[in-house]
């Protein structure tokens, strides 16, 4: 069972036809439904034969409905509290060029509170995956930690360059600290910024140059898969499941299904 803490989004996933024309019309593909880096991650375990369970705050709203029933319908299990409204939203806007950035609104997210927290909601739980998003705000924090307290195995995603400067790198590297993780994840800017922290295993993904993977028996390099790329969006969480389930073969494979098609989700 892998179970991950953290987002429960309505993802809207925007490919540009051409640059973005100020004033009038831009053309592009869309995809909408649901996303977070904790549901993507999920999601994508449940498609490649394990067993998930998403953890996190979610709103009662018609949106957050549909976006439960949406992962629940993914084979996932869905726990954490409610309340009445607060759904958030990212938009992923991908260029023709491959440029890509994210426009974020977390919604009630990041207002899981430690006392919130059921620890039934970690039973059977043989990894814990908590994206570096669920280690950068209060109480949210707060909340992954405690549940880290509770699980036999964490993997940790640094997830994003701009959550860790904005909650600050020293504070972004104690809370990994002190989520004790054995797997982390990082991509190359990522890494670089955060710099080593102490895991067993160190993977850091290099998109179309594939990863490295450091563990106690030192570093391997493994290129990536042949795809066509669509687009790029979710497919470290894609990886990431993939590692958990089946380990690194199955990651790239996961990032490469990922990448061939638009959106997130599996």
């Amino acid at each position: 069972m892998i179970c991950t803490l953290g987002d429960l989004l309505l993802d809207v996933v925007v490919r540009l036809e051409s640059p973005i024309a100020e004033d009038t019309d831009t053309y592009g593909r869309t995809r909408v439904g649901a996303g977070g880096q904790a549901a993507n991650v999920a999601a994508w375990a449940a498609a490649l034969g394990g067993r998930a369970r998403f953890v996190g705050k979610r709103a009662r709203d018609a949106v957050g409905h549909l976006l439960a029933d949406e992962l629940r319908g993914r084979g996932v299990e869905v726990v954490g509290p409610e309340v009445e409204s607060g759904t958030g939203t990212v938009v992923s806007v991908a260029t023709p060029n491959g440029a890509r950035t994210m426009l974020s609104d977390r919604g009630v997210s990041t207002d899981f509170r430690p006392e919130e927290l059921d620890p039934a909601w970690l039973d059977g739980c043989e990894w814990l995956h908590l994206p570096g998003y669920s280690l950068v705000a209060t109480p949210l924090r707060d909340t992954a930690l405690a549940a880290a307290e509770l699980a036999p195995r964490v993997s940790v995603d640094f997830s994003s360059t701009a959550a860790i400067e904005g909650a600050g790198v020293a504070r972004f590297r104690a809370a990994v600290a002190e989520a004790r993780p054995e797997v982390v994840f990082a991509n190359e800017a990522e890494h670089a910024l955060v710099g080593d922290v102490e895991a067993a295993t160190v993977v850091v993904k290099r998109g179309s140059r594939g990863c490295t993977v450091r563990g106690a028996d030192g570093t391997v390099a493994l290129p990536a898969l042949a795809a066509q790329v669509v687009d790029s969006t979710g497919a470290g969480d894609a990886f990431a499941a993939g590692f958990l389930v089946g380990g690194a073969e199955l990651a790239l494979d996961a990032a490469a299904r990922s990448v061939s098609k638009l959106g997130a989700m599996p």
